[in-house]
Formats: structure tokens, C-alpha cells, sequence
């Protein structure tokens, strides 16, 4: 039994709740911006993400206050300036990042307020946060009003000029998520943080046809032991084990012919969790 929420038959607030809570986890934009007297804003934004990458987008989203209908400095400074800086979030300014969402006066610059350094980016006027990893050099190209009362955004798409990356969070030319250790935002008081534990790599050729569910043996499809995710790392395999590979399997492994269709189901179960899929199909073959 699912709860049906009418958008329209309950609060903003707690519309806002719901969505913000099942879109999640999201990136976090860390705005900085210049007015038109030269006072820098910083602020975060989570609903935010890339969008293209030739030309290179990103878009945020800059809401009406739901209490007053009111608009933030963010979406003023960006409308007077038409540029910002995208800075990205590591655990270790993530208490910083959510000082910064206070309501400062206009007239305040938060980087003093949270202890942050302003650097000259190369390409716009507004500053980059140095203690940032990464941060994204944008010129506005459009705001689109998405409405006139309060909770509506403004997206606000942004073009990529610069990107500053930190050697500090790449290995071999890459970024590297643990080194980033990137946060994300949920509903309510919650974040994330990605990095150790928290990620888990997925490989999936998206130009090889994989067997599929409807491809996989009906003891396999129908296993009272496999779980969906589990189901789903066979599936993905691009051919279901001939007899050779079963056979190649267990003479170099001693594979389970004694074991019952349980028994190995169960092995398979732990062999795919340990990232064994090619094993655990073949000894799942050895059951049918």
C-alpha cells in the first residue's frame, strides 16, 4: 500500500518535504557571486546538476521563499552579473557550506561569516572558494521563471568557462571520489558522503546486449535465494556459460557437483557479492 500525495492538497512545506526527500541524494552547488558593488554572496544549492557537456551546462535552481514569497541575493547578484562559480562540497567544508545557507544580510559578504577564501577566478569577476577542490567558472545564459509564488524556482543555466581542479583529488588524470569525499544532500537535516564505504563501483557496456532477465534459466529467474540486484549483475552478462565454461570452471576451481540447487544458489549469492559473477553463473548452470 503506497501513500497518494496530491500536489495542491497539502502544504508547499510539506510537498517540498517529500520531494527533496525521495530526490536524493543530490549534488550540492556552492554559488559564489558578486553583486553590482562588488560584495561577494556565497550560498549552496542541492537542486542542481550537469545537464550537457558540449556545450558544458549546469543549471541550479534559485527558489522563492515559501514564507514570504521573497527572492534570494544569489538570483539578484546572477541577474545583475550574468556569472557565478559552481564549487563543490568536500566533507571537510560541509559545515561551513551549511552556515553559509543563513540569511545574511545583503550587505554581508559570507565568506567572512564561514571562514572561507575568496580567490580571483581567470575567466569571470566572481570569486572562487579556495578551500573548494573544484570549482566551475559560469556565465548565465538564461533564467527561466518557474513560477510566481512561494517555492517556485528560478533555473538558472549556467555555461562552463573554467574549470580549476585541485591535483590533490586526481589519480592518473582522473577525479578521484574518495579523494574528493563529496557530500550530498537528502530531505530534512540529512547529507551523505561519498567516499570509502558509501561507494560501490557498477560496470555496464551500454553498446553489448546483455541476456537479460527474460535470458537467464527459469531456476535462476525464479531462485527463492538470488536477490533483484543479484538477478541483475547475471543478466548483464553479454552470454549465458556454454558447457565448456562450466567445465573449464570446475576443473580449475573443484567447483560444488555435490552440492544441491540450494547449496549453490546460496554460493552463488556469495560469489556475486564479491564480485564473482562470471564464477556464479557458471556454478549456477552446473544446477539446472
Amino acid at each position: 500500500m503506497k501513500k497518494q500525495i496530491v500536489p495542491g492538497t497539502i502544504s508547499t512545506k510539506d510537498l517540498h518535504q517529500y520531494i527533496i526527500g525521495a530526490v536524493a541524494p543530490r549534488p550540492i552547488a556552492f554559488v559564489s557571486t558578486l553583486d553590482e558593488n562588488g560584495i561577494a554572496n556565497l550560498a549552496p544549492y542541492s537542486f542542481f546538476n550537469a545537464f550537457s557537456s558540449n556545450p558544458p551546462i549546469l543549471v541550479f535552481s534559485s527558489n522563492r521563499r515559501v514564507s514570504d514569497n521573497t527572492t534570494k541575493d544569489t538570483l539578484h547578484n546572477v541577474r545583475q552579473t550574468r556569472e557565478c562559480v559552481v564549487n563543490v562540497v568536500p566533507f571537510s567544508i560541509v559545515r561551513q557550506m551549511s552556515l553559509a545557507s543563513v540569511e545574511f544580510p545583503s550587505e554581508v559578504s559570507e565568506f567572512e561569516k564561514v571562514g572561507l577564501t575568496p580567490e580571483p577566478s581567470q575567466t569571470i569577476q566572481a570569486p572562487r572558494v579556495a578551500e573548494s577542490p573544484v570549482n566551475m567558472e559560469c556565465r548565465v545564459k538564461d533564467i527561466i521563471e518557474l513560477g510566481e509564488h512561494g517555492g517556485a524556482g528560478h533555473l538558472i543555466i549556467c555555461e562552463v568557462t573554467l574549470i580549476s581542479v585541485s591535483e590533490s583529488v586526481m589519480t592518473e588524470q582522473r577525479l578521484d571520489p574518495n579523494k574528493l569525499d563529496l557530500m550530498g544532500r537528502l530531505g530534512r537535516n540529512y547529507y551523505v558522503r561519498a567516499s570509502g564505504a558509501a561507494l560501490m563501483e557498477i560496470y555496464q557496456s551500454v553498446t553489448e546486449i546483455p541476456v537479460g532477465f527474460d535470458g537467464l534459466p527459469e531456476h535462476i529467474r525464479t531462485s527463492s535465494v538470488l536477490t533483484g540486484n543479484q538477478l541483475a549483475a547475471l543478466a548483464s552478462q553479454v552470454r549465458t556459460p556454454a558447457a565448456e565454461d562450466v567445465e573449464r570452471i570446475k576443473e580449475e576451481k573443484g567447483l560444488w557437483m555435490g552440492d544441491s540447487m540450494l547449496e549453490k544458489h546460496v554460493k552463488a549469492a556469495t560469489l556475486i557479492e564479491e564480485g564473482k559473477v562470471w564464477d556464479a553463473f557458471c556454478l549456477l548452470m552446473t544446477a539446472s
